[in-house]
C-alpha cells in the first residue's frame, strides 16, 4: 500500500527522466513580490506566455507596510517590488490580490482561507514556508526563482522524489500547549536538519484533534526541521473548514471532491522510509534560546550546559548564546523582553488572535513592551472585529496593525532594533532575521501574550 505522499505524487507525474528528476504537474503556483520578478523577466525574454494563467495567483506580502497601506509605500525598494508584481500580473493576465484589496494578506494565510489550497493538490511558491498548505492534505513545497519560471511556462517542474517520513504524536496535549509548541518541540528533538531529504506526514491523536489553524502552523514549520515539506491526511476537520469557501468545489462537484479526498490517506500497511513517535505528555509551552529554531526548550527548563553539547556543535552553540546574550545553564523565566510580535504565516490566523486575547483579557500591556499584532489577512482582520477581539485588545493597551508579513523578517518597516529581545510567533530566529542585531525568542501566541502583559518571559499556564 502506498503512502499518502506516493498517492499524490504519482497522480501528478508527467514523465520520469531516466537517472534524472521527475517531471511533476503543478496544480497551483503562488507568486509574491520577492521571488517572482526574475521569473517574469525570463518569460519576457523568451517571448513566453503563462501556460495556465488561471492556476497562478499573485499577492504582495513580504514588503507591504502594516500601517497606512492606502498611501504610497515610503521605502523605495519595497514600493518597487510591490508595483512590479502588480504590473507583471497585469501583463501576463494573472489574478492579483493587491494591497488594500479585501483578498490581500500573507499568501500562506490567504490560500487556505479562500479554498485555493485543496486536498490532493501539488502547490508551489518561491517561498520556503509553502509547506503550510500541506495542512490541507496537499503536497506543497517552496521552489527557487528559476523553478517559478519553469512552472509559469509549463505548469510543470523537475523534481527528485523525496523520501517519506511519518511523525506520530499521541496522547493529549496539556494545558497551554499549542500546535506551535508541538512544532518547536519536534524541532528541538530532530534539530534543523533531522528531516532533510524527507517529506513528512504528521499523524497520531494530537494531529487528528488539531484544528485547521493548528495544522497550518505545524506544517508551516516543517521546513525548519530541514524537511522538503510536511502534510496531514485530509479528514472531516479539513472538509468542514473548506466547505463554502470561495474556490472550493460547489454542489455535486463538492460531493465528488470529498469522495476522492476520503481516499487520501496512508494505508495500515504503507511503508515509510523513516517513522518517529512522540508522546504529547512530554510537551510543555516552548521557547527558543538560540539562533536557529531547533534551539528550543520547555519554558520552565534551562539552556543546556556546554558539556551537554557534542564537540561538533560547541562553537556554533557558544556563538549563538553570545549573540542572544544568554549563558549555558540559564533559565529564561523572568527574563525582561522589549518586543512582542503576534502574526506571520505561522501564527497570524483568527485562532491565534483568540488565544492571545484570551490571556490578555482584563489585563494591561506591560509598559516596557512594544507589541505588534498583525493579522495574516484582511479576512482575519474582519473576523477580529466581528468577534469583538479588537475591543479586548484595545482595552488591554494593544493596537492591531494592517495585514502583511511584518516583523517576521526585516523586509519592511517593522524591524526589531539591535540588541532588543523579541518574543515572536514567527518561524525563524536567525541572526538579524527580525532586524540587524535583533534577538528573537520564538514562541506560541499564549507565551507571547503572557510576555506582553508581564514584560518578562512568563509561563502562560500561571495566567490561565
Amino acid at each position: 500500500m502506498n503512502t499518502l505522499f506516493d498517492k499524490i505524487w504519482d497522480k501528478h507525474v508527467v514523465q520520469i527522466v531516466e537517472d534524472g528528476p521527475t517531471q511533476l504537474y503543478i496544480d497551483r503556483l503562488y507568486c509574491h513580490e520577492v521571488t517572482s520578478p526574475q521569473a517574469f523577466d525570463g518569460m519576457r525574454k523568451r517571448g513566453l506566455k503563462c501556460f495556465r494563467p488561471d492556476h497562478i495567483f499573485c499577492m504582495p506580502d513580504h514588503n507591504t507596510p502594516t500601517h497606512d497601506q492606502d498611501k504610497p509605500i515610503e521605502d523605495p525598494v519595497s514600493r518597487k517590488q510591490v508595483d512590479t508584481l502588480k504590473r507583471n500580473a497585469e501583463e501576463f493576465g494573472l489574478t492579483h490580490y493587491g494591497m488594500m484589496s479585501k483578498d490581500n494578506g500573507i499568501i500562506h494565510v490567504v490560500g487556505p482561507e479562500k479554498g485555493l489550497s485543496l486536498p490532493g493538490m501539488t502547490i508551489v511558491c518561491g517561498d520556503s514556508h509553502t509547506s503550510t498548505h500541506g495542512a490541507m492534505g496537499a503536497v506543497a513545497f517552496g521552489i527557487g526563482t528559476s523553478e517559478v519560471e519553469m512552472v509559469m511556462a509549463s505548469q510543470c517542474i523537475l523534481q527528485q522524489k523525496p523520501k517519506s517520513m511519518r511523525i506520530s504524536i499521541n496522547g493529549i496535549l496539556g494545558k497551554g500547549v499549542t500546535a506551535k509548541d508541538v512544532a518547536l518541540y519536534l524541532m528541538s528533538k530532530l534539530t534543523t536538519s533531522g528531516a532533510t531529504g524527507y517529506f513528512v506526514e504528521y499523524a497520531g491523536d494530537v494531529v487528528k484533534s488539531m484544528t485547521m489553524e493548528g495544522r497550518l502552523t505545524l506544517c508551516n514549520l516543517s521546513i525548519e526541521m530541514g524537511a522538503r515539506g510536511g502534510f496531514i491526511a485530509p479528514d472531516e476537520t479539513t472538509f468542514e473548514y473548506l466547505k463554502g469557501r470561495e474556490y472550493a468545489p460547489k454542489g455535486a462537484e463538492w460531493d465528488k471532491a470529498v469522495e476522492y479526498w476520503k481516499t487520501l490517506y496512508s494505508g495500515d500497511d504503507a511503508v515509510f522510509d523513516k517513522e518517529l513517535a512522540f508522546d504529547a505528555a512530554d510537551i510543555q509551552p516552548m521557547i527558543t534560546y538560540g539562533t536557529n529554531p531547533g534551539m528550543g526548550m520547555g519554558i520552565t527548563e534551562s539552556i543546556p550546559e556546554l558539556n551537554d553539547i557534542d564537540e561538533a556543535g560547541k562553537a556554533s552553540f557558544v556563538k549563538s548564546l553570545d549573540y542572544m546574550g544568554f549563558d549555558p545553564g540559564q533559565k529564561l523565566l523572568g527574563h525582561a523582553i522589549d518586543y512582542v510580535f503576534l502574526g506571520a504565516c505561522t501564527n497570524g490566523r483568527i485562532e491565534d488572535f483568540r488565544a492571545f486575547a484570551s490571556l490578555v483579557k482584563g489585563k494591561k500591556k506591560a509598559d516596557n513592551v512594544t507589541a505588534w499584532l498583525v493579522p495574516g489577512s484582511w479576512t482575519v482582520d474582519k473576523q477580529i472585529k466581528e468577534e469583538g477581539i479588537d475591543k479586548i485588545l484595545t482595552d488591554a493597551g494593544f493596537e492591531i496593525r494592517q495585514p502583511g508579513c511584518s516583523a517576521c523578517l526585516a523586509m519592511n518597516d517593522d524591524k526589531i532594533p539591535a540588541g532588543k529581545y523579541s518574543v515572536s510567533t514567527s518561524n525563524r530566529n536567525f541572526e538579524g532575521r527580525q532586524g540587524p542585531g535583533a534577538r528573537t525568542i520564538l514562541a506560541s501566541p499564549l507565551v507571547a501574550a503572557a510576555a506582553a502583559v508581564m514584560g518578562v518571559i512568563t509561563d502562560p499556564r500561571t495566567l490561565m
